[in-house]
């Protein structure tokens, strides 16, 4: 499952890599809703909570839709400003139907199919689809909905009101900590795009994001089957010290998609494709190939003692063996003309962590 997005024929400048406030303070925003995605920050997360003052704390719960389980669009700019207030100016100035349908979007687990048009602020038929979308994601899901759609402005005002406390709170000392590492990793993103070109600094930020051959598709390892441009609208890249493990793609009919990335890290583990997850839950998904497994975690075996342990003919066993080796769940010696089968623990280990990371990313 992949998004893809058509960049043919778009201009070098037009792939911008900066730095976003707004964006990361999303991305703090998602740590504290969600601490056990990032396990590594738990303990910020903790402070910042501790230290929040009882209002703050009780405005980020009421509109946590907008950053919890999806990132509405408006929070991760596509064309990032220096500073926090000027990027909240930039969302002041887009008008009311297009941020009550990003807000929508999250704030119901929806997608982008179901406000279109007409806009539920106007039209009877949409508000009402709104909200039981809404209804079906609790109370206070419907709350929210309810009052964007009731008095748009008020809870617009609001809700910039709620990031401008939060700078207050926790964001601002935090952003000074943490500016640094988003320049010094803009700056090698710069390098290795003016040393090896554009392919090498986009490959450097993710194995989940790779250009196909011929350099007119970026195609990025989600768990959506979708496509998009950026033919007129260019892409924006922003790093984030906060996004860790996620990768997160923005993307909207007439606006330049977006990609926030997790910065450099000093020793990044190498994600595991989707697709290889995939192949090896297919390949565990049968009951023969569990019991083989049951008997080659024990010890190395060869395809006539599995064969003679569980009854089976040893075509069928090699058949087994082979879906096996392919996802990469086994490991062979040659001994003689006899080659016996191992499990590969530490991958069988850790696919219950790949998979989480696949789904997280």
């Amino acid at each position: 499952m992949t998004l893809r997005i058509d960049i043919s024929g778009l201009p070098p400048e037009r792939l911008r890599f900066a730095a976003s406030p707004l964006a990361e303070l999303t991305a703090m925003l998602h740590v504290l809703a969600e601490p056990g995605h990032h396990p590594k920050l738990a303990g910020w997360a903790a402070d910042v909570w501790a230290r929040m003052r009882p209002e703050l704390a009780e405005r980020l719960r009421e509109a946590e839709f907008l950053w919890r389980s999806s990132r509405a669009d408006f929070l991760v700019p596509a064309r990032p400003r220096p500073t926090l207030a000027e990027e909240l100016d930039d969302v002041d100035r887009i008008d009311d139907e297009t941020y009550v349908t990003a807000a929508l979007i999250t704030t119901c687990g929806s997608n982008r199919v179901h406000f279109t048009a007409p806009s539920p602020l106007t039209d009877t038929t949409a508000r009402d689809r709104a909200m039981n979308l809404a209804q079906a994601r609790g109370t206070l899901q419907e709350t929210f909905a309810e009052r964007l759609l009731a008095d748009p402005a008020a809870v617009r005002a609001r809700v910039r009101h709620t990031l401008e406390q939060c700078a207050e709170a926790f964001f601002d000392a935090t952003w000074t900590r943490v500016a640094p590492q988003l320049a010094a990793d803009l700056r090698m993103r710069h390098d290795l795009r003016q040393r090896h070109g554009i392919g090498a600094a986009l490959a450097s930020i993710s194995d989940a994001l790779t250009l196909t051959p011929d350099g007119d598709h970026l195609i990025v390892d989600k768990l959506q089957d979708n496509a998009t441009t950026a033919r007129h609208t260019g892409i924006t890249f922003l790093p984030s010290v906060f996004g860790r493990p996620h990768l997160v793609a923005i993307h909207a009919p007439g606006r330049p998609p977006v990609v926030q990335y997790p910065v450099a890290d000093a020793d990044p583990p190498k994600p595991v494709t989707l697709e290889t997850v995939t192949l090896r839950l297919e390949a565990l998904a049968h009951p023969v190939r569990l019991r083989l497994l049951r008997t080659l975690a024990r010890g190395p075996h060869t395809t006539g003692e599995l064969a003679h342990a569980w009854e089976l003919t040893p075509p069928e066993v090699s058949r087994h063996l082979a879906v096996l080796r392919r996802a990469g769940l086994l490991t062979t010696q040659r001994h003689g003309r006899h080659v016996r089968y191992s499990v590969n623990l530490p991958d069988l280990t850790a696919l219950g962590a790949d998979l989480l990371t696949a789904v997280l990313r």
